[in-house]
């Protein structure tokens, strides 16, 4: 079993990179959003008032004590009220978020919130979402409205014309949850232009499907150079996947092959961003490294490299513009330029949990010849020859998708050929 570390990073430096990585992923504005913590003496840890955010250093961070003496160079976020307020309201809380990305900003500016039925991790993170009332920020009725919203139990709460307020136990699961509501806010805008949306049920979120299998445990002995040489590959590229938002802190799994059954893969319930070497999990003849949890569907890992040989990387992940038509069911048609059809041939869609059974359907689905598929609610899975091959496909599915849903507003998307096909197909032997 992992040991359980205490966690030893000031507030400050925990607000600091926490800020960083929504200013960088574009989440935010300059001047926009502000992240607290609740420390256990009943402190206030805050993003200040009027400092760009794209350039927050540690010093800049304000406390407000808990008998209200402010202790910093800023004064703290205008919004300190409300994030006071949801403190009060939820003692079980110890963290706030408040930010405008853009896609939640669109449900906030039309009085809507994102329906979390659309994926079981987004059900499941978020939770039912709230909409609050518009009040002026930094008032005491706009922290009245969220407290709210808050004291009813949800810990999602969409601002109306304002922007999007979540709380967490810690900073890093009110980002996560923060980051999995806008990823499901833009795979919703991003699948209305392609038809209709198909939720879950409570049948299908009842998660059953989704239990992890447990595997029995072996101590590994020393790695080899090969192992070694995998794990910083998929580490690298899990970080390169997470900068190009083709994964999210709380989905997807990336994995290489070793040998005929072992392969290494990343773990389950870790910040995908964060993972180092060290993290990745080795799995070989159906068991696993102790002290370490690999990710859930690593049978579904296990049984394709079983089934094929010349696999030798393996990616399950949810970028917003394929994933959405895991959610509409719309087919996904590669034949739009040579490369996608090349990458990615015919594009299957899958249903819903497949990647879940352990009777190894899955890897009768998906092989060489047919690299890529949609999955019903669930994102995509891609394989590849090498992890670098794998990802290449990841980045091109997504881009078609994208491209796709782009030639919405312009015109209906015109095929290649069947011609044009057979000449992709003997040229590159495919």
């Amino acid at each position: 079993m992992s040991v359980q570390r205490r966690p030893l990073d000031h507030p400050r430096d925990t607000i600091m990179r926490t800020m960083d990585r929504i200013y960088h992923y574009r989440m935010t504005t300059t001047s926009g959003g502000n992240l607290s913590i609740l420390d256990d003496s009943g402190d206030v840890w805050i993003t200040p008032a009027r400092v760009d955010k794209g350039s927050l250093t540690r010093r800049d961070i304000v406390c407000v004590n808990a008998d209200g003496e402010i202790d910093g160079l800023h004064p703290p976020s205008s919004e300190y009220p409300f994030h006071r307020a949801i403190y009060q309201a939820r003692p079980d809380l110890r963290a706030v978020v408040h930010a405008h990305p853009v896609a939640l900003v669109a449900f906030s500016a039309c009085g809507q919130t994102p329906d979390t039925r659309l994926f079981h991790q987004a059900r499941n993170v978020c939770g039912e979402v709230a909409l609050a009332k518009y009040a002026l920020p930094g008032s005491v009725e706009l922290g009245e409205s969220i407290a709210e919203c808050f004291a009813a139990g949800q810990s999602s709460v969409v601002l109306e014309n304002h922007g999007v307020v979540v709380g967490g136990e810690t900073l890093a699961e009110a980002y996560q949850q923060f980051e999995a509501l806008e990823f499901a806010a833009k795979t919703l805008i991003k699948a209305n232009q392609l038809g209709p949306v198909q939720y879950l049920n409570d049948e299908q979120l009842s998660g059953a499907q989704h239990q992890a299998i447990e595997l029995p445990t072996f101590t590994p002995g020393p790695a080899t150079a090969h192992e070694r040489e995998l794990r910083q590959q998929l580490s690298e590229f899990v970080h390169r996947g997470c900068r190009q938002r083709l994964l999210i802190s709380t989905e997807g799994s990336y994995s290489a092959r070793i040998d005929d059954d072992a392969f290494v893969i990343t773990p389950t319930s870790q910040d995908r961003e964060s993972l180092s070497i060290e993290d990745m999990v080795l799995v070989d003849g159906g068991a696993t490294e102790a002290g370490k949890r690999p990710s859930r569907i690593a049978h579904a890992h296990r049984a394709i490299y079983r089934q094929h040989p010349d696999v030798g990387a393996i990616a399950f992940a949810h970028p917003v513009n394929a994933t959405a038509f895991s959610v509409t069911g719309a087919p996904l048609d590669a034949r739009t330029i040579p490369e996608s059809y090349v990458f990615l041939r015919e594009v299957q869609t899958l249903p819903f949990g497949e990647q879940h059974r352990t009777d190894g359907r899955l890897a009768t689905q998906i092989s060489l010849a047919k690299p890529a598929a949609i999955l019903q609610n669930d994102g995509v899975v891609v394989v590849g020859k090498t992890v670098l091959d794998a990802f290449d496909r990841l980045e091109v599915l997504e881009t078609t998708a994208e491209a796709i849903i782009n030639t919405k507003p312009i015109g209906a998307v015109t095929p290649m050929s069947d011609a044009v096909i057979a000449e992709l197909r003997e040229a590159f032997g495919l």
